[in-house]
């Protein structure tokens, strides 16, 4: 039979998301107390379903193909200029830059400045000042400008961040759908978790009726730093706007190579009802911005989303300063890793093949968790895995425009980029355990080209099994398949990803893969792609060194970005002292306690009233 406590524990923090079901519009509910003072905290009714945003198929002649057709050409006919927003004021840095089209390096779409050391010293100034603000706001106020924010992007604002998510960021139709798609969970569901984690209450046992325990969530006292990638709008926008949602003001350095999608991001959401200086838009310099925040005594906590050495050089920089601090701050960090898909001698080829070019090069490989090596037992290589999997990679397309429909993916996102890939095919070129089985070129002259590239990779102590390359290259390991434990103890011991998958039919491998994959990846799937995590579903997030595991799409996420406060309300005060295994009896104790109080006035009575002696 359950106890008392632990049916309290599961009676407040069940979750309703596994139903995939939770509350949008719940009421607030009132909390029962003797006290008739305002509620210091918020409860919510948990009472309608939400789902993941539905995607749109811009089938030809559709109402959304036609919507975005023309907000494809209002971002390509005009260069749009992204400011920098402090509180609400928009300021212009002296240097001027511009956002390229990845496949199309001589078109912009919009010019922008970084800030200066300065601008966001002041800008860490209005952050500060809002904060307080804005941590006073009560939660169902905060809950109606998220929803609001999830309607404007869901419907008017929608095409116009696609069409600048595909331009700017060089991704194809669908894959910016997603994106957005994203975007709109973020904003809908989070506000779901907000309303379970306001719902918990403090147990109260047996003291009922003597007090109230009761716990507010504030927000961190200071300022959040929200560092955010170019390879996804939906990730960037939710860096900034959680620990916003959660009480805190925050600056918000964009990718120069996402700046566009994300300030129409910062626009829906300020017509939404986002304060001014809540979110400020602060486009920089990494290392100027990086140097400014760390070094300032109320930085509250840095989100950040891109590699594992910036994600290092980040901490390095916090701890080096602990001792200057108001508080610890906060560090959540995603930085990638070395993902893999692991296929079994009883998996169904068509769908190891199948999954894996998709996780590998859609995008040109340029997601956290695109699949970057494949382990292949002997006996599905040569006849079953080896001529679809290069046959079907060779005929990909690789448009020079994002948006043709037809287009598998496109070029890389910038010049550093497809330098580092660059750097890496010549590498593979060179090194006697490598051998390029499709692939392996690319060009720069229009755009940052690199065609999808498989590798044969002899030895598993290559750099190539073990490097994240965020690049559409995968490397491709046949092992034997009387070597199965041993190469899953060392892939689980080279690859630390984010997520990993599993290819079988046999379900007593599928049992070993769950206990020898346990530690090294953040998510693990079995008989599907290692890409394509849904809000509230698969939560994503690793640890090791590819991040701190705070799993994006889930309450605990929000948990990070709150302070909570515990308030115990005592209505039946105590005036004893001692307790009743000390055996006195009222008297014994009324005496005790004059004597006390009489000592202690003749204490005073060597003093004047003026306090001399």
């Amino acid at each position: 039979m359950m106890s008392k406590v632990a049916h309290g524990i599961v009676s407040n923090m069940r979750s309703i998301l596994p139903r995939l079901g939770a509350s949008v519009k719940g009421g607030l509910v009132s909390c029962r107390s003797s006290s008739k003072r305002p509620e210091l905290s918020e409860h919510f009714t948990l009472d309608e379903m939400v789902a993941n945003e539905k995607l749109l198929q811009y089938d030809e002649g559709s109402k959304e193909r036609t919507e975005l057709e023309t907000a494809l050409l209002g971002v390509l006919n005009r260069v749009e200029h992204v400011p920098i927003v402090i509180n609400g004021q928009e300021f212009q840095a002296k240097e001027d830059f511009q956002q390229v089209l990845p496949y199309d390096i001589q078109q912009p779409i919009a010019h922008y400045g970084h800030a200066h050391r300065v601008l966001i010293q002041m800008a860490i100034d209005k952050s500060v000042e809002a904060q307080v603000k804005w941590d006073k706001v009560r939660l169902s106020d905060r809950i109606d400008i998220w929803e609001r924010a999830a309607m404007l992007i869901a419907g008017r604002y929608r095409y116009n961040i696609i069409a600048a998510t595909m331009l700017g960021q060089g991704k194809t139709l669908r894959q910016a759908e997603m994106d957005v798609a994203e975007l709109v969970d973020f904003m809908r569901i989070n506000p779901v978790f907000l309303r379970e984690l306001a719902n918990y209450e403090p147990i109260r046992g047996d003291t009922q009726q003597k007090c109230r325990n009761s716990m507010r969530l504030r927000g961190l006292s200071g300022f959040v730093a929200a560092i955010s990638p170019f390879n996804f709008t939906g990730i960037a926008a939710n860096l900034a706007y959680t620990p916003a949602l959660m009480g805190n003001s925050v600056l918000w350095k964009p990718s120069d190579s996402a700046i566009l999608s994300n300030y129409f991001v910062f626009k829906a959401l300020r017509e939404a009802g986002v304060p001014d200086g809540v979110v400020n838009f602060v486009p920089a310099e990494e290392t100027t911005f990086a140097s400014v925040v760390t070094q300032h005594p109320k930085l509250a906590g840095i989100n950040f989303t891109g590699t594992s050495t910036v994600l290092k050089v980040l901490w390095q920089l916090v701890a080096q300063n602990i001792n200057f601090y108001q508080n610890y701050p906060r560090l959540v960090g995603e930085g990638g890793g070395k993902n893999f898909h692991f296929v079994h001698s009883s998996a169904e080829p068509e769908t190891a093949v199948a999954c894996t070019i998709r996780a590998a090069f859609e995008y040109a490989g340029q997601k956290c968790s695109s699949c970057s090596m494949l382990y292949v037992p002997e006996s599905l290589w040569q006849n079953h895995i080896r001529e679809p999997l290069l046959g079907i990679t060779a005929s990909l397309v690789v448009r020079q425009d994002a948006t043709y429909c037809d287009s598998f993916c496109s070029a890389v996102i910038n010049r550093r980029a497809y330098d580092r890939i660059y750097m890496w095919l010549r590498y593979i070129d060179q090194s006697p355990s490598c051998q390029v089985l499709v692939g392996g070129s690319c060009d720069k002259q229009r755009g940052y080209y690199v065609d999808p590239t498989v590798v044969l990779v002899k030895d598993l102590d290559n750099i190539i099994c073990r490097e994240e390359l965020l690049a559409p290259i995968l490397g491709v390991y046949v092992y034997p398949d009387h070597k199965l434990k041993e190469t899953m103890d060392k892939v689980a011991q080279i690859n630390h990803g984010l997520t990993g998958s599993v290819f079988a039919q046999d379900q007593s491998f599928i049992e070993e893969a769950y206990d020898a994959f346990r530690v090294n990846v953040g998510n693990l799937n079995v008989n599907d792609k290692s890409t394509g995590l849904m809000v509230g579903q698969q939560p994503f997030g690793a640890g090791h060194m590819t991040g701190t595991s705070d799993k994006l799409g889930t309450p605990h996420s929000l948990l990070r970005w709150t302070s909570p406060q515990v308030i115990k309300e005592s209505y039946k005060t105590h005036r004893n002292i001692f307790y009743p295994y000390m055996q006195m009896n009222d008297q014994e104790q009324e005496f005790a306690q004059s004597d006390m109080v009489s000592q202690d006035e003749s204490s005073f009575g060597h003093f004047n009233s003026d306090g001399r002696q």
